[in-house]
Parts: structure tokens; C-alpha cells; sequence
């Protein structure tokens, strides 16, 4: 199996890759063209990319059958194309989780001290205790997460231990307003942190907005968040609050957030943004790290030496599970339902040609097999074959399928 990795990886991930009888191509610097053209020219069955962008040129430019972002998101891989081609795209949540949530929990300390502002200054030959002795302190403070994934659950992690209040509010507890209860806190695995702080449950996000001194963003970017935090979300925060994002920029209204900053004195720390280069070095402009109380990092949540290598092993695990079993761990484009309406159960001797006679006939009947297994007995002489149809199997079907082969044991037919 070939393997192109076309962003800077780990070398222990070469190895694992290499360990599991891939053959690696490493060309860490590939975009655009260039990166169509080595996929083309390598013929590679794995692309393995960080923050490269994937199009649909190079989805048709080889035999990709499987893409790996080494990575939480996916936002820069042409999903819906690959979808359409059979190709199936992985990903490595949670690995980079505790390296973001460090981070939102720098740049709200880095906030609070203004630590860059004293850092400017000092290398300026400036001595200012007396601006930069008036922090407020987290200790107490209402911490509100939009969002309560891999990430969300280390920021509380941190939090509790830092004496901070949290308040949530996450799709998968939408409309309720109310304490996490144990068994939630159990399955998060958070239940240290709530025996140290309350956990606290909001309604919507403009509730959290509301409540909350410190607001930190820990959402995929999608159609139902970008552009989330608004105009009207932003009004409801405090003057003063702080807004963390190490997500994605899109789920901010910019704009909405360089006013707010302005007529609130809102303070913000900032590791994305939605006009970032598409390559790691460049130029780049923001009016909104040009004003007061914003810091700006560099999308770097991820970039801890730990996360890296804890990225490359679970990239290694997935490459290494699709080549020994034809399964893809993490896989982000099966369909979560098919159109399958109808499951047909066939328990057949298990011989050359049963399933072939069923699908055969199938075909004939023009019914479309969304999804199969076969199920082998102990010692190999009888199986059972479940098959999705999208359509019902008229009992006509079902009599051919059954007299057309003395193989075929029994039929059943079960509506989905």
C-alpha cells in the first residue's frame, strides 16, 4: 500500500507507517498543482495531509481510496467529493485535545496579565508595574463553553482545578437548563471536576454568552455554527467579559466582534481566524488584532510536540487497520443511514456461487443492495448473509431466490 504524506509528520509516524509494510512517499511541502500531480504520478492509495487543502482535481487525479487529516477537523478536504468517489476520509479526534485546551487557557491568563502588552513593553525599556499590576484574577470567575467535545471536557479539567464556575451549552443538551447530572459527568468522565465546581447546564448559547465572565469556543465548524457567535450573542456578554476561540474563525461574525470590542471593551484571545493564509507562512492582515485587549496567536492550539506524536500513532493505527482489515477507524463520510428500506436474510450453506445466484437475481429485480455481511458459522459450513435493500422483495423474488438454489436454507424478509 502507498502512502503520500503531503504535510510535515512526525518521524515516528514514518516508521509506524513504514513498520506496517507501507511504502511512504514524504513530500511535506505539496499544494495545489503540485500536490495533483505527485498523487497522479505516485499513484498512491493513502494521502495523509494536516492543514493542506484537498480538492476535487486531486480526488481525480489518482486511486486515492482513503484520506487521513492528521487532525481534529476536516474543514480543508473536499468531504462531499470523496463521498461521491468511494473514498473514504479519517480523522484523529481528540489527539490535539489537550494541546488547544492548554492554549485557551493561556491566552485567558495572557488576558488577564496582558502579558504580551508587558512583554512589548519591558523589551521597549519601559518599567510599568503600576498599568500592569491592575489584573482582576480567574480565581471564581464564570467560565462559559460553547461546545463540550474531546476539548470543552480538558478546558473543565484545567478550570476546576483553577477555581473557575463553568457553564455549557452543547447541541447534545439543547434547551435544557439544569446541573450535569452524575451519569453525564460519569460518561464525559468529568467527575472530578464537578466534585471541585458546579457544572452547570445552559438553554442556548446567547444564555451562556449572558452568564459568563470568560466565553471559549470549542464547536466544529458547520452550517448550524458558522457565524454562531453574532451580533446578538455579543450583545448579551458582559462588559469586560472575556471570548476565546481556538476553534475555527468562521464560527465568529468578525465584524460583529471588532464593534463589540469597541463599545463593550470586550477582551479577546484569538488562535483562528476566517481569512488565514492557506499556506504556514505568509502575509496576513486583521483589523481585529489591531485594537486593544485582542491577542492573536498563530492556529497553534495543535502544535505541541505531544499532540504531534500522539496525532501520528492514531494516523498509523488507521492506515494500519485499512490495510490488514479493509476497515477505517474514525471514517467522517458514511452515510449514518442509507436508503435502505428492507433487510433480506439469507442462511445458505456456505458455498461458491449462493450469494452470487442471490444478487444475480437481485439485479434482475432492480433492487439496489445498499449494504451487506455474511456471517460464517464455526467450521465454515453454513452462513448467514444479511442484505439492505432499497426496496421490498416481492414474495415471487424471494420463491426464485429460494427454488433456484438447494443451497439457500431459509429467507426472511425484515422492513427497516
Amino acid at each position: 500500500m502507498k502512502v503520500l504524506v503531503a504535510d510535515k509528520f512526525e518521524s515516528s509516524g514514518i516508521a509506524g507507517l513504514e513498520d506496517a509494510g507501507c511504502e511512504v512517499i514524504y513530500q511535506p511541502d505539496l499544494e495545489e498543482d503540485a500536490l495533483t500531480d505527485a498523487i497522479r504520478a505516485s499513484s498512491a492509495d493513502v494521502l495523509v495531509v494536516r492543514s493542506t487543502r484537498v480538492t476535487t482535481p486531486m480526488l481525480d487525479a489518482g486511486r486515492l481510496s482513503l484520506i487521513v487529516r492528521a487532525g481534529a477537523g476536516y474543514n480543508t478536504i473536499d468531504v462531499a467529493g470523496a463521498s461521491t468517489r468511494g473514498i473514504y476520509v479519517s480523522n484523529c479526534p481528540g489527539k490535539n485535545a489537550i494541546a488547544v485546551a492548554e492554549l485557551a487557557l493561556a491566552l485567558m491568563l495572557a488576558l488577564d496579565r496582558r502579558v504580551p502588552d508587558n512583554v512589548a513593553e519591558l523589551r521597549a525599556g519601559k518599567w510599568n508595574k503600576k498599568e500592569y499590576s491592575k489584573a482582576q484574577g480567574l480565581f471564581g470567575k464564570t467560565l462559559g463553553l460553547l461546545g463540550v467535545g474531546n476539548i470543552g471536557q480538558e478546558v473543565i479539567r484545567r478550570a476546576a482545578g483553577m477555581g473557575l464556575h463553568v457553564v455549557v451549552w452543547s447541541r447534545r443538551f439543547a434547551g435544557q437548563h439544569r446541573l450535569m447530572s452524575d451519569r453525564e459527568t460519569r460518561e464525559l468522565g468529568l467527575e472530578e471536576a464537578a466534585r471541585q465546581v458546579r457544572l452547570e447546564i445552559a438553554p442556548t448559547p446567547g444564555d451562556v454568552a449572558a452568564r459568563a465572565d470568560i466565553v471559549s469556543i470549542h464547536l466544529a465548524l458547520g452550517p448550524e455554527t458558522k457565524g454562531l457567535v453574532n451580533a446578538a450573542l455579543l450583545a448579551r456578554m458582559k462588559p469586560g467579559a472575556f471570548l476565546i476561540n481556538t476553534a475555527r474563525g468562521e464560527i465568529i461574525d468578525h465584524a460583529a466582534l471588532s464593534a463589540a470590542v469597541r463599545e463593550k471593551g470586550l477582551r479577546v484571545g484569538l488562535d483562528v481566524f476566517d481569512n488565514e493564509p492557506a499556506t504556514p507562512t505568509g502575509d496576513f492582515r486583521s483589523d481585529l488584532i489591531g485594537l486593544p485587549n485582542v491577542y492573536g496567536t498563530h492556529h497553534i492550539g495543535a502544535s505541541t510536540a505531544q499532540a504531534q506524536e500522539a496525532i501520528a500513532a492514531e494516523t498509523v493505527r488507521i492506515v494500519r487497520s485499512y490495510k490488514e482489515t479493509g476497515r477505517v477507524p474514525n471514517v467522517v463520510n458514511l452515510a449514518r443511514r442509507t436508503p435502505a428500506t428492507h433487510m433480506l436474510v439469507v442462511r445458505h450453506r456456505d458455498r461458491p456461487g449462493v450469494l452470487a445466484h442471490v444478487f444475480d437475481l437481485l439485479r434482475e429485480a432492480d433492487l439496489n443492495v445498499q449494504e451487506t455481511e455474511n456471517i460464517v458459522f464455526e467450521g465454515a459450513q453454513a452462513a448467514v448473509a444479511r442484505i439492505n435493500l432499497d426496496g421490498a422483495p416481492a414474495s415471487m423474488l424471494c420463491d426464485r431466490i429460494k427454488g433456484g438454489n438447494a443451497d439457500v436454507l431459509d429467507l426472511q424478509v425484515v422492513q427497516l
